[in-house]
C-alpha cells in the first residue's frame, strides 16, 4: 500500500485540501461558520436533495437495465460478441458534454423522439436518467459480467438437480456469489451519477442542478470560491460516508469462490427463455446505446464532402493553437500513460486489500481509494493548478499532469474490478504453494495471476477508456497546444456556428471509432491470453 498511499496523498488529498483551504481560510483564520450559512440556503438544500435522489434512481435503473446484459455477455456465446462488447463500452468513454448533446438531439425539440407519446422528454428528469443509463451501462456489464463469466455453472446446476427452480437456484447460489461485484458496480454508478456534470448541465437546464454543476457555477460564473469550497466539503463527506458503509457491508458478504476458465462457461442460447432475453438485450443496446451514437455520426456528416472532418486539419489561431486533429494523438498518448499508472497503483492496492490478514486500518483504504470518483473534478483540476506549482512538486507546465489526473479516476476502477476476484481466490491454494517452497512472488505469479489475468485486462480497458473520456479535471490542466479529444470537443461546442458544432460532432465520432478499435483489440488480447486454471 505504500506507493498507492503516497500517490493519492500527493495528487489527490493535497490538491483538494489546497483548494478547500483557499475558499474557507480568510486573513489567516478559518470560516467554518460559512458551512452553516451555505447549507441554510433553500436553493442549496434543493440541489442536495436532487443530487441524491437522481443518483439513487439512476443507479437502480442502470442495474435493472444492465444486469440482463451482464448475463448475456457472461453466459451466452454468439457471433460478434467481441464487437458488441466494444460497442457497449464506447458510450462510457464519451465526454459527458457529448452524451448530453446526443440525448438532446434525440429527445429535444426537433429530435428523433420529440413528442414521443405526447411527452417532451427533454423537459423532464427522464432525459437525465436515460443519459445516465447510457453512460453507465458498460460499468455493470463489464464489472458484474467479468466475475459472472468465471463462476462455475455446475454449482447452480447442482441446485437444480436437487429440485430448485431456475429462479431459486440463481437467487440462492449465483446471486450471493455476485453480491460483491454487483455492489461494486452499483457504487461506481452511484458515484458517477452523484457527481454528474455535463449531462445535467445540458439536459437539466435551469430546472435541475447537481452538486457538481453548482460547484462549477459558483466557481466559474459567480466567482464565489467560498461557497464552492463548502459544497466540495459536503460532497466529500457524503461520498466518504457512502464508501465506508459500502466497504463494511461488502466485506461481511465476501467468501472464497470456485472460479473457472471463462471461455468454458459461455454457451449458445438454448430454449425460448434465453433467446427471448438475448433479443431483449440486443434491442436495448440498439435503442439505448447505438441510436445516440448513430445520431452523433449522422450530425458529423451533415455537411457535403466531409467538410467538418476536413476543417479539423486547420488551426484557427483562436480556440486552438494547433489543428484540432492533433487532439487524437494527444489523447492516445495520455491514455496509455494514465493506464500504466492506474494499473500499477490500483493493482498494488487491490493485492494488498485482498489479503485475509489485512488489518482494519489497511481495509479502511478501500473506501479512501474510491474518493476521486466522488469528489468534484472541477475541484481536483483547480487544486492541481494551485498546489502543484511550487518546488518540489512544480508540475504546472509538465505534460505529466494530464495522465496523473486521468489515473486518479482510472485507479479506482482497477481496484473495484480486481478486488472481488482476488478476494474470491481460495487462500488454501496460496498456502499450499508456500508449503511446497514457493516464495511470495512466485505464489502470486503461479496462483493469483492466472486467475486474475482476465480481471486485470478488464481493469486496464476500463482505465484506458476512462482516460480517453476524462474531461472535468483535464479541461483545467491541458495546455492549449496539447488539447485532448474531450477538451477539444467542449471548446468547439462552446463556440457559436454550424462549423464549430459540426467539428465537435466529427471529433466525437473519431473518439468513438478510436475507442471501439482499442477496446476490440483488448477483447482479442483478453480472449487469446486467458489461460486455463
Amino acid at each position: 500500500m505504500a506507493l498507492p498511499v503516497v500517490f493519492f496523498a500527493l495528487f489527490f488529498a493535497y490538491p483538494v485540501a489546497a483548494i478547500v483551504a483557499r475558499g474557507l481560510r480568510v486573513d489567516g483564520g478559518w470560516r467554518f461558520g460559512r458551512l452553516v450559512d451555505v447549507l441554510a440556503q433553500p436553493g442549496i438544500r434543493h440541489v442536495l436533495w436532487f443530487t441524491t435522489w437522481q443518483a439513487l434512481a439512476s443507479t437502480a435503473l442502470t442495474l435493472l437495465v444492465a444486469l440482463p446484459g451482464a448475463y448475456v455477455f457472461a453466459r451466452l456465446d454468439f457471433p460478434g460478441k467481441q464487437v458488441l462488447r466494444a460497442v457497449v463500452t464506447v458510450p462510457f468513454v464519451l465526454p459527458t458534454v457529448v452524451v448530453g448533446t446526443a440525448f438532446l438531439a434525440l429527445v429535444g425539440r426537433g429530435g428523433l423522439l420529440d413528442g414521443l407519446w405526447g411527452v417532451r422528454l427533454d423537459t423532464t428528469v427522464w432525459a437525465i436518467l436515460l443519459a445516465h443509463v447510457f453512460f453507465n451501462y458498460a460499468v455493470v456489464v463489464r464489472t458484474v459480467g467479468g466475475l459472472w463469466a468465471q463462476l462455475d455453472p455446475r454449482q447452480e446446476e447442482a441446485a437444480r438437480v436437487l429440485g430448485a427452480s431456475r429462479v431459486a437456484a440463481w437467487r440462492k447460489v449465483t446471486l450471493p456469489a455476485l453480491g460483491p461485484a454487483v455492489a461494486a458496480a452499483a457504487l461506481m454508478v452511484f458515484l458517477f451519477t452523484f457527481t454528474s456534470f455535463g449531462v445535467v448541465q445540458i439536459l437539466g437546464g435551469p430546472t435541475f442542478s447537481t452538486l457538481e454543476v453548482e460547484i462549477y457555477r459558483q466557481t466559474s460564473e459567480i466567482f464565489d470560491l467560498s461557497t464552492a469550497a463548502v459544497l466540495t466539503v459536503v460532497q466529500f463527506v457524503a461520498v466518504g460516508a457512502i464508501l465506508v458503509v459500502h466497504a463494511w457491508t461488502v466485506r461481511r458478504r465476501e467468501s472464497a469462490l470456485r472460479l473457472v476458465d471463462a471461455s468454458r462457461t459461455a454457451r449458445r442460447p438454448r430454449g425460448a427463455g434465453q433467446w427471448a432475453l438475448f433479443g431483449v438485450v440486443l434491442a436495448t443496446v440498439a435503442v439505448l446505446l447505438v441510436l445516440p451514437l448513430a445520431v452523433l455520426a449522422q450530425r458529423s456528416l451533415d455537411a457535403p464532402g466531409f467538410a467538418y472532418y476536413k476543417a479539423l486539419t486547420h488551426a484557427d489561431g483562436g480556440t486552438f493553437l494547433v489543428a484540432p486533429v492533433a487532439a487524437i494523438g494527444n489523447s492516445l498518448q495520455y491514455a496509455v500513460a494514465a493506464t500504466l499508472v492506474a494499473v500499477l497503483i490500483g493493482g498494488l492496492a487491490a493485492a494488498a486489500l485482498a489479503r485475509r490478514d489485512a488489518g482494519r486500518v489497511l481495509r479502511g483504504f478501500d473506501a479512501l481509494l474510491m474518493l476521486p470518483l466522488g469528489v468534484s473534478a472541477v475541484t481536483v483540476g483547480f487544486g492541481f493548478l494551485i498546489a502543484l506549482d511550487k518546488p518540489p512538486l512544480n508540475l504546472r507546465g509538465s505534460w505529466i499532469l494530464v495522465p496523473l489526473a486521468q489515473a486518479l479516476v482510472g485507479a479506482p476502477f482497477v481496484v473495484r474490478t480486481m478486488l472481488p476476484v482476488l478476494r474470491a481466490v481460495d487462500e488454501r491454494l496460496r498456502e499450499a504453494a508456500a508449503v511446497l517452497g514457493a516464495p511470495p512472488w512466485r505464489v502470486w505469479r503461479e496462483v493469483d495471476l492466472p486467475m486474475v489475468r482476465r480481471a486485470l485486462l478488464i481493469a486496464a480497458g476500463f482505465a484506458f477508456a476512462v482516460s480517453l473520456g476524462e474531461f472535468g479535471a483535464t479541461v483545467f490542466i491541458a495546455r492549449p497546444d496539447n488539447p485532448t479529444l474531450p477538451v477539444a470537443v467542449a471548446r468547439l461546442l462552446g463556440r457559436a456556428g454550424d462549423l464549430n458544432y459540426g467539428q465537435a460532432m466529427a471529433l466525437s465520432t473519431i473518439l468513438m471509432v478510436v475507442c471501439a478499435v482499442a477496446l476490440l483489440a483488448l477483447e482479442r488480447l483478453r480472449t487469446d491470453r486467458t489461460g486455463e486454471f
